[in-house]
């Protein structure tokens, strides 16, 4: 794993996994969604491990989601490599069978917003602000509405989803995106303590409860990450997606 990449820790029971690659706001591009598979199955396989924190380095985001330089190279074979690729990354994050909690910090957008809800228990710090950002980029929103839809409900999904505005930290909680909101430099202290809470709890128990759990969101998922494969092929097989990226990207290099 490069620790350029993501950073992994053990501290008595919990495991902090941080994606770190702050300088691109931590975005994920395609080695960094290894090394959290990675950091992941470590976790999963020591023993030591009976809880997971799952964060973002530095103070400015969780994951401002996917990276955009890299998207913008994809054809229609690429978007559909994408998407496998994400979905690998969400089931490992969602069927991980020990508890997951999400120390949300700043950002948490498009890719990251749904990576963020993969986790089982979300805790935000206040400068926290969440997304379903994708259809500003050009991109249509596939897999992020299902899970959106499964934390709180339709109507706030379609919201979201259309507008793509960023919810700040009050009206993620007020929307059932979190459970708690704590000051930023209280985040990480707070997040331990509700991990190490989790981790006492029996091992076997919470496996089998988050496997049934896992079991009755399968099929929405399975459906929702096929309908995404179609329509990004489609999509960026049509060059629609790389010109509004490379207009993204143009209008960001002008502002830096």
């Amino acid at each position: 794993m490069a620790a350029t990449d993501v950073q992994f820790e053990v501290e008595g029971a919990v495991a902090t996994i941080a994606i770190n690659r702050p300088g691109v706001r931590n975005a994920l591009d395609t080695h960094c969604r290894a090394s959290l598979r990675e950091a992941f199955a470590g976790a999963g396989g020591d023993d030591r491990v009976r809880a997971v924190i799952l964060t973002g380095a530095g103070d400015q985001a969780f994951c401002a989601g996917q990276d955009v330089k890299e998207l913008v190279t994809f054809d229609g074979d690429g978007a559909v490599a994408w998407v496998e690729d994400m979905k690998s990354l969400y089931a490992c994050v969602r069927g991980f069978e020990k508890p997951v909690v999400g120390a949300i910090n700043g950002v948490a957008a498009g890719l990251g917003f749904q990576l963020a809800l993969m986790t089982d228990i979300r805790i935000a710090g206040g400068s926290t602000r969440m997304g379903q950002t994708e259809i500003n980029l050009g991109l249509a929103s596939m897999s992020g509405p299902w899970i959106m839809r499964e934390v709180m409900g339709l109507a706030h999904t379609v919201e979201m989803t259309l507008t793509a505005r960023l919810a700040d930290a009050a009206d993620c909680l007020r929307l059932g995106l979190v459970s708690e909101v704590v000051a930023d430099d209280a985040l990480m202290e707070r997040a331990r303590e509700a991990a190490q809470a989790l981790a006492q709890k029996p091992p076997l128990a919470v496996a089998v409860t988050k496997r049934r759990i896992w079991e009755f969101l399968q099929p929405g998922f399975n459906e929702a990450m096929a309908a995404s494969a179609v329509a990004h092929r489609a999509a960026f097989e049509s060059g629609e997606p790389q010109k509004a990226l490379r207009t993204f990207l143009d209008k960001r290099a002008k502002t830096a």
